[in-house]
């Protein structure tokens, strides 16, 4: 083991949770080992305030639990326990140990008797059973990169370097630890991490570890849909979703996150417009303005929406009909990949819905839409639809128009352009 001494100065102690170190204390004082370790003490070596703070410690799940009333254990694949002060949530495991497919006697149970834990792993090498125990130096080789593997002692305000993630941090460099194929395969996740913490924190990724994510796409499909989602939450809601997007398509993974979007670009203005959604939604962020994944994912998914209710109207189903059909098909069939909840999918389809009732300017029909709950995110992927390159003859200037006028001048707008009945020819 090697420990680097460092200065309260240089770990800027303020940035520092209380609540972390409330739970760091607790666990020593009744003789446990416990670290801060993990992304936490990443961001406060850069000089940054983490959001978020883990412990590992030596204490098994049911120890942690029994020091601390406002705790509950969560997962499967790997017991942690998750420490609830309020809206602050402590995220405490226990140290890993153990190969892949091997089984190991390590917990005991009521009654003192032994519990038999086993490290299994599926034909592509996902791990899927994970629940073995161990020390500090056997946990830091089941960690991903090196600069997420340091631990830092808050009692003898000491960092505890196993791998050169020091080393790592000082030259921006992500590197996975031990092989990048196999962790790749234990984990196809931390193909997204590596994707994602390369654009967040601008590192480059080790050639040996960038190397083998442009084959390995695939395994992304034996990671459940749910966990998929929450982790592209991570990637488009940060501030650099537009930077990471970019690098999703060079290590060719976006396809197997969004197969129809990919599909798409070869016919439609499919990049154009995801870049320019990401791009403003960068921009909200750096701002302090509100995003939604619902805003994102009607861009990620309106070209395949387009195409498919272009396909069921040729097929004879009315307007109507091919809205509400496509909206289920699409979002149905991406569900195979990521997720996506009701509470976003619903607004998803009134901003797709949205669009072509944006046409109809003319009477009352646009004030009934202005009014509309979901006008100004419709109003805003209009303007980024035409910012793409779609030729909508210059609605979005006429809505931006519309909406800035009083209710009389919006009345004679409407009039205005109003369409006549034309009689028949007898």
């Amino acid at each position: 083991m090697t420990t680097h001494e460092i200065t309260e100065a240089s770990l800027a102690p303020e940035n520092i949770s209380l609540n972390a170190l409330k739970v760091v204390r607790r666990l020593n004082g009744q003789g446990y080992q416990a670290y801060l370790v993990g992304g936490s003490v990443r961001d406060l070596m850069l000089g940054h305030r983490p959001k978020d703070f883990d412990v590992a410690t030596n204490a098994r799940p049911d120890q942690v639990r029994e020091l601390f009333r406002n705790s509950r254990s969560i997962g499967k694949r790997f017991k942690i326990v998750h420490v609830r002060f309020d809206r602050d949530i402590i995220e405490v495991a226990t140290f890993r140990a153990g190969r892949a497919n091997s089984v190991v006697e390590n917990e005991k149970g009521e009654g003192n008797e032994s519990h038999t834990h086993e490290i299994q792993q599926s034909e592509s090498g996902m791990l899927i059973v994970d629940n073995v125990y161990g020390t500090i130096e056997e946990d830091v080789f089941r960690r991903d990169f090196t600069i997420n593997a340091l631990y830092y002692d808050t009692f003898s305000n000491a960092l505890i370097d196993l791998v050169d993630g020091k080393r790592d941090l000082k030259s921006h460099t992500l590197r996975l630890i031990g092989d990048p194929e196999s962790r790749y395969r234990e984990d196809p996740v931390r193909m997204l991490r590596a994707v994602r913490f390369k654009a967040l924190l601008d590192f480059k990724i080790e050639d040996l570890s960038a190397q083998p994510i442009h084959k390995l796409g695939y395994l992304l499909q034996d990671i459940s849909s749910a966990r998929l989602f929450e982790e592209l939450l991570k990637l488009l809601m940060t501030g650099c979703a537009a930077q990471i997007y970019e690098q999703l398509k060079h290590f060719e993974l976006f396809g197997w996150l969004f197969p129809d979007s990919q599909r798409t670009m070869a016919h439609y203005p499919t990049d154009e417009l995801i870049k320019a959604v990401l791009e403003s939604t960068d921009r909200r962020v750096s701002e302090g303005l509100p995003v939604t994944p619902a805003f994102i994912y009607a861009a990620l998914l309106w070209y395949p929406f387009v195409n498919e209710k272009k396909r069921l109207e040729k097929e004879g189903s009315s307007h109507i009909e091919a809205n509400n059909e496509a909206s289920n098909n699409v979002l149905a069939k991406q569900q195979l990949f990521t997720s996506i909840p009701r509470r976003f999918s619903v607004p998803m389809r009134d901003i797709w819905y949205l669009q072509f009732r944006l046409s109809n300017r003319f009477g009352k029909k646009a004030e009934a839409i202005l009014k509309h709950k979901r006008f100004r995110a419709a109003y805003d992927f209009l303007l980024l639809r035409e910012q793409a390159g779609e030729k909508l003859n210059n609605l979005g200037e006429w809505w931006t128009l519309y909406q800035n006028k009083d209710e009389a001048e919006r009345l004679a707008m409407g009039k205005k352009g109003k369409r006549r009945k034309h009689r028949s020819k007898p």
